[in-house]
């Protein structure tokens, strides 16, 4: 830490709006400042926390760029986000300066994992299209071909990207009677594979066009943007599901919107979209689509646990330890 951080409090510029808790005793522990109002930080204001501030805390809906880190050059030490992904910041150029990253990996696995099923269940069982039907006032009573989706257990799920998250849907997706595929850059230990009951794929193309289900579980990096481009999507079988709730940039939104239009893809769930938070208008035009607004780890006690990761690993930091979420370790 710099001279002044280490005689008093370390300055911690926080970006967004954070539980109460967690701000309150973020007040208690250091020299804080708050946004209450919520509002997204422009550049601008990124930058000139960055030149303020011995910790940053930022979220996903921060692009914490080159220029940012260039800000923060002679005082900026440590960027805590607030959130797992932190394709957001330019770890290059953080590097580069010096700054450790830290993230809040695991404490939101479960609830992530939950809304994917979630989001599973509901496309091809029309769940959405049936609530929107009802509150329009549309229905007018059971009839035997009405709504007709498809059945869940017994189909093969593929996923893609086989972390925490991916994991966690896999042990679910066994409760309802899955078949659990997987493909990853490295293969599973066989006592995870085994325990999960999981088929490897070194190949992506072969493993989508045997899915019934894919999930999108992989970080964003430049090797997987738009990994799930207009080709890889034609090779998914007509009746097949996408669920994404990793980032929006790995599916080709365009190329999923007509493919789906066009009845060359079932239908899909999304939770994250490229240009968040605007939505492709073809996607809102879809009744076979479930749109959700980021919402995978939006639960009280998820967003706590978050909270309480960047506390500790802000004092570890502090106090001369090595934080224990660090993504990039000084």
């Amino acid at each position: 830490m710099n001279e002044k951080a280490s005689q008093n409090r370390p300055k911690v510029v926080v970006t967004r709006k954070l539980p109460d808790a967690i701000e309150t005793r973020m007040a208690e522990l250091f020299d804080i400042q708050l946004n209450l109002a919520d509002n997204p930080m422009d550049q601008a204001a990124l930058e000139e926390a960055a030149r303020t501030a011995d910790v940053l805390v930022p979220t996903v809906t921060d692009d914490i760029n080159a220029d940012v880190i260039r800000a923060g050059k002679n005082t900026l030490k440590l960027i805590a986000n607030f959130g797992a992904g932190v394709n957001h910041i330019d770890a290059v150029a953080a590097k580069e300066a010096g700054i450790t990253i830290t993230n809040t990996p695991g404490v939101l696995t479960d609830d992530t994992a939950d809304l994917a099923m979630s989001l599973l269940l509901s496309v091809p069982r029309r769940i959405f299209e049936g609530e929107k039907i009802l509150r329009a006032g549309e229905w007018s009573g059971w009839a035997p071909t009405f709504l007709m989706g498809r059945r869940i257990q017994g189909k093969r799920l593929g996923i893609i990207g086989m972390g925490r998250i991916g994991q966690a849907i896999a042990k679910r997706a066994k409760a309802f009677n899955i078949a659990v595929h997987y493909h990853k850059r490295s293969r599973l230990p066989n006592e995870i594979e085994n325990e999960l009951e999981a088929t490897y794929w070194d190949n992506l193309d072969e493993m989508l066009t045997r899915m019934d289900f894919v999930s999108v579980n992989c970080p964003l990096t430049e090797e997987t943007h738009h990994l799930l481009n207009r080709d890889r999507l034609k090779k998914l079988q007509p009746h097949a599901v996408l669920i994404n709730t990793a980032r929006g940039e790995i599916i080709d939104e365009h190329a999923l919107a007509d493919l789906i239009e066009v009845g060359r893809i079932a239908g899909a769930g999304l939770d994250v979209f490229e240009q968040e938070p605007t939505i492709n208008p073809k996607l809102l035009e879809l009744d076979n689509v479930v749109l959700l607004p980021h919402m995978g780890s939006a639960t009280i006690e998820a967003r706590v646990a978050m909270g309480e990761k960047v506390l500790i690993n802000i004092r570890a930091f502090v106090d001369g330890h090595k934080a224990p979420d660090r993504v990039l370790p000084f």
